[in-house]
């Protein structure tokens, strides 16, 4: 695995060298999140672990201490591009960065928009002084991220949007209800505000009963506060200045309750937030772009509900 990345690095710059810039050619292209990363501790020997599928895919990755943005740049003629940085699901404990990332990505970037991966720290009172806020850090860096670098990759400010699966769809509904909190020192003032936000089967509330309890006890730890439950239930932090949203689920998901989407929706729908809601019959929970039944569809609706938002443009 180190001497693949390492002969990409080197195929990478070699391109730069040739005076190719980063949005001229559309493979992926991985960048460091932080010049210094906030909230971290030192650990010796605590050090990043990937799994490789059949296909020799980094399909899960856990202990990350470097996040990154994994890039997927469109290759649009003409105009600006929406932009779309994506969170992985995986309890919080881990980031299922393939099927729930790079095959996610590669979806968006064929249908116009430029998508970026996002390998986010995993909360650890490990490497971090306070790990409830450690992958929101990271997520509002990222939106930061993509609008400094909007010029450079042809991205329009005004279309940056969050997506996330499972506890990815917690993170992504975290930083759509929570962009404005101070959890470290921005070096300017750049909004950390998505414009729009995809939740696909969501973990939304810390709530007994609705939540998922590996996600909680992993960001919250095994006892925790109901001022801290209460503050991550995004569903009771929507306000009228929450992103317009996208929301997909499945009826029969046991891992995460259909109820988390559903609440978000009322929350939503009750602070005027434009938001469009699909729940499926069947399909579980983790099924990524859709496997079986009428949830395979799903992406297909999303795609029509980007196109009626201005997001993309349908042939």
């Amino acid at each position: 695995m180190n001497e693949s990345i390492n002969l990409y690095q080197k195929a990478s710059s070699l391109i730069l060298f040739f005076g190719m810039s980063v949005s001229s050619f559309s493979q992926s292209n991985e960048i460091k999140l932080w010049d210094k990363i906030p909230n971290s501790i030192e650990a010796e020997g605590y050090l990043e672990e990937t799994r490789i599928d059949k296909d020799y895919n980094v399909s899960i990755i856990q202990k990350v201490t470097e996040p990154t943005l994994k890039c997927f740049l469109a290759n649009n003629k003409g105009g600006k591009n929406t932009a779309v940085i994506i969170c992985p699901g995986g309890a919080y404990s881990h980031l299922s960065h393939e099927d729930e990332g790079d095959k996610v990505a590669k979806w968006l970037q064929s249908i116009g928009i430029s998508a970026f991966v996002l390998k986010y720290r995993l909360p650890s009172d490990v490497i971090m002084e306070n790990k409830t806020i450690g992958p929101l850090q990271d997520a509002q860096e990222a939106i930061r991220t993509l609008r400094r670098n909007a010029d450079k990759w042809n991205l329009d400010t005004s279309k940056i949007g969050i997506m996330g699966f499972s506890a990815g769809g917690h993170l992504a509904a975290t930083l759509s209800t929570h962009y404005n909190d101070k959890v470290y020192e921005s070096k300017d003032n750049t909004s950390a505000r998505p414009d729009f936000s995809i939740l696909i089967y969501p973990v939304i509330s810390m709530e007994d009963g609705i939540t998922h309890g590996g996600s909680k006890e992993n960001l919250l730890g095994k006892i925790a506060s109901s001022e801290m439950i209460a503050k991550y239930s995004n569903e009771k932090q929507v306000t009228q200045t929450t992103p317009k949203t996208f929301l997909m689920h499945a009826t029969d998901d046991k891992s995460v309750p259909v109820e988390n989407s559903i609440n978000y929706y009322l929350a939503l729908k009750q602070n005027k937030v434009p938001v469009e809601m699909h729940l499926y019959e069947n399909g579980g929970h983790g099924f990524g772009l859709g496997t079986v039944g009428t949830n395979k569809y799903w992406p297909s609706a999303c795609e029509k509900w980007l196109a009626e938002n201005d997001l993309i443009k349908i042939p």
